[in-house]
């Protein structure tokens, strides 16, 4: 092999593009790694607060938004979960379950990180990190990349990118210019997982509430997440709304269910027969918190807040339930891609082999992980996306 030739070049040493290199590697392929960061999966060793959220024991197609829903079908199928949890046991990482099939290392998300680069290493992938890609061009036998280490040629060249997501850990936009440079179109990105900001009186209430986490039911566009909601001091985050926010669009208002286990009318007509001596506010303390309590009082029944519940007119408790069961909020925005864990979008997946990742119109140049319009739910679907994607073009290239 000539100096700085390889059979395969993978921009970015993040989850999909090191599992693509060492996959490409195990079939007896020269590969390199680019990275433009100052070392390898930076974005691993953040990840599910340092513990790594790795996969999901319960991965379906329905876990995947995407233009073409069924594009990530066959890469799901052909990498599942159970292949990579069997690489993680094989490394003696100990992990556990938590809720929804997530599952997450005991110790550290490093530990994946060690998994993935020893790997690379079994499979004599080169790695090059603070490298900064100045020009990509396509020629006869490949690839010419540019870059501040030198010049590199290969006959398959991976885009394993990234997003825009945490532009603070060396996300950029570079993979979606790579795209459009060789006539690939891409779809309008936008932050996924992300919280929720509000600019209204909301905003104050959510500031005295910062910390506060409640069980409830959030949905939009008739897609419902049952999960915490944590007040912040600029909106809600917490689980539940950082999956609804995927599916959330500008200007709309989302509905937060309170009490999902139960019909607040029902409930609400019941205490008037029952304990028409108590205030509203302790009889809703079983249910919620006292400061969530009071914020609500104050927002929809002040003038009944120190009333017995035989005083509260029967149309001011329905409407009182009305918001317990189906509080409307309209967000002002959303935190974006600071704090967004994934970039909803990207290139469009018509143009690629839902088989191996290669471009259908640019032989020898494939897109691997959340570069493309494929975004997974929180809870460790966006990992066993790079795995499998990477895997996918890691058979092919």
């Amino acid at each position: 092999m000539k100096k700085n030739h390889y059979d395969v070049i993978v921009l970015g040493g993040g989850a999909a593009g090191l599992f693509c290199a060492f996959t490409a590697g195990q079939r007896g392929k020269s590969v390199l790694v680019l990275d433009s960061s100052n070392k390898v999966g930076k974005k691993i060793l953040m990840s599910g607060g340092g513990r790594c959220n790795f996969t999901n024991l319960d991965i379906q197609p329905e876990n995947y938004l995407s233009a073409n829903p069924h594009f990530c079908k066959s890469a799901l199928n052909g990498y599942n979960q159970w292949q990579f949890i069997e690489m993680v046991e094989q490394h003696q990482i100990a992990y556990h379950e938590r809720k929804h099939g997530e599952l997450f290392c005991d110790d550290s998300a490093k530990e994946i990180l060690k998994m993935l680069v020893d790997e690379c290493a079994k499979a004599k992938v080169v790695t090059k990190t603070s490298c900064a890609i100045k020009t990509i061009e396509s020629i006869d036998t490949g690839y010419r990349i540019v870059t501040s280490l030198g010049d590199f040629q290969s006959k398959s060249l991976v885009i394993a990118t990234g997003g825009l997501s945490i532009p603070t850990m060396g996300a950029s936009g570079f993979g979606y210019e790579i795209a459009e440079q060789f006539g690939l179109t891409l779809l309008p990105r936008t932050a996924g997982l992300v919280p929720f900001t509000f600019s209204d009186k909301l905003k104050d209430i959510c500031e005295r509430l910062s910390g506060l986490a409640v069980g409830v039911s959030m949905s939009v566009n008739n897609t419902s997440f049952r999960e915490n909601l944590l007040f912040t001091h600029r909106g809600i985050s917490g689980p539940s709304a950082l999956q609804l926010s995927s599916y959330w669009q500008p200007g709309q208002a989302i509905s937060v269910n309170l009490l999902p286990d139960l019909n607040a009318t029902e409930l609400l007509m019941d205490y008037k027969k029952t304990s028409s001596k108590s205030l509203l506010r302790n009889l809703l303390a079983p249910h919620l918190s006292k400061g969530l309590v009071l914020e609500l009082q104050t927002l929809y029944w002040p003038d009944h807040a120190d009333k017995p519940m035989a005083e509260i007119p029967d149309a001011v408790l329905h409407e009182v339930a009305e918001k317990l069961n189906n509080w409307q909020l309209k967000p002002s925005g959303t935190e974006g891609y600071r704090t967004a864990e994934v970039t909803l979008c990207g290139v469009d997946t018509s143009h690629l082999s839902s088989k191996t990742m290669e471009c259908k119109t640019q032989p020898g140049l494939y897109f691997v992980g959340e570069v493309m319009d494929v975004t997974g739910h929180l809870g460790g679907y966006n990992f066993q996306w790079a795995w499998a994607s990477g895997y996918a073009a890691g058979q092919y290239v």
